[in-house]
């Protein structure tokens, strides 16, 4: 197989489409923008979309529905409502879904994560407001758990990305939290530069989320969810301290650029990879 098909969604307040196509396409995908409405059927004849013809779903950040109800809560009901058995079969036939901040949101909403016992249906974990009550936009720098399954991950073990939300604190009960680090579905945690988890510290955890969590996966590792924005990572310029580390670089006698890619679309190479090795 040599090509492998993303479907990004756009539209109703969903943003950050054209950084993750672009990113996809760095990755070696092809990806395609579609709006929502060609997803579920309210498209005009001709112009509808299959979920079937792609391998990578993406459900990216921004605010769809103006987050009313809450963050990602009525795309949720909107891809439960017209999408539900389609996305179910679209996992188990072995393909990839990511959710991106609002996209997070929204699978958590939709029950396809954390999928405990492979019950993509229930709803057990929440993102909520952040501690400190307001929107935050930094950058962070997050642990990888090596034995986690996830597909997006393989090979990373720290990476720094952008954050961006209002309601990126993750909640869940005790039981929950700990049956996801047995299972290793913790994939992502807030840390500092010493790799170590930030503890709850602000602004190495920038939002309260317990035990640090900034992103986890179904059991399968195909199923992904992830507060940092990667897609926003795309060109090592991207970096806040970019022209520091050009410059210590240059001093060291090295190349200022050994690769333009930023760190965030290894993920989405990861997944093209797995694309290739599980249809190929």
């Amino acid at each position: 197989m040599n090509t492998v098909k993303a479907l990004v969604l756009t539209g109703y307040g969903l943003n950050c489409d054209y950084e993750t196509h672009y990113s996809l396409q760095r990755a070696g995908a092809q990806p395609h923008r579609v709006h929502m409405n060609r997803l579920i059927g309210n498209a005009p004849s001709g112009a509808e979309v299959r979920l079937e013809d792609y391998h990578i779903l993406v459900l990216g950040g921004g605010f769809s529905w103006a987050d009313d109800h809450g963050a990602g809560v009525l795309m949720a009901a909107k891809l439960r409502n017209h999408l539900g058995g389609q996305i179910l079969r679209f996992v188990a036939d072995g393909r990839l879904v990511i959710g991106i901040c609002n996209g997070f949101q929204a699978l958590v909403n939709l029950g396809l994560l954390p999928a405990f016992d492979a019950n993509y249906h229930e709803r057990r974990v929440a993102l909520i407001s952040n501690d400190r009550g307001n929107f935050i936009d930094t950058w962070v720098r997050l642990r990888v758990d090596p034995d986690s399954p996830c597909v997006f991950t393989r090979g990373i073990d720290a990476i720094e990305m952008p954050v961006r939300h209002g309601e990126g604190k993750f909640y869940a009960t005790g039981e929950d939290l700990e049956r996801l680090r047995e299972n290793h579905q913790i994939v992502l945690q807030y840390s500092g530069r010493d790799g170590q988890t930030a503890d709850g510290r602000w602004p190495l955890n920038p939002n309260g989320s317990l035990m640090d969590i900034a992103g986890i996966c179904d059991p399968t590792g195909r199923v992904f969810g992830l507060m940092p924005h990667p897609e926003a990572f795309n060109h090592w310029t991207n970096h806040p301290h970019w022209t520091r580390s050009k410059e210590e670089r240059l001093r060291r006698g090295e190349t200022p650029c050994p690769n333009p890619d930023g760190d965030g679309i290894r993920l989405f190479a990861n997944a093209v990879a797995y694309i290739h090795e599980a249809f190929g």
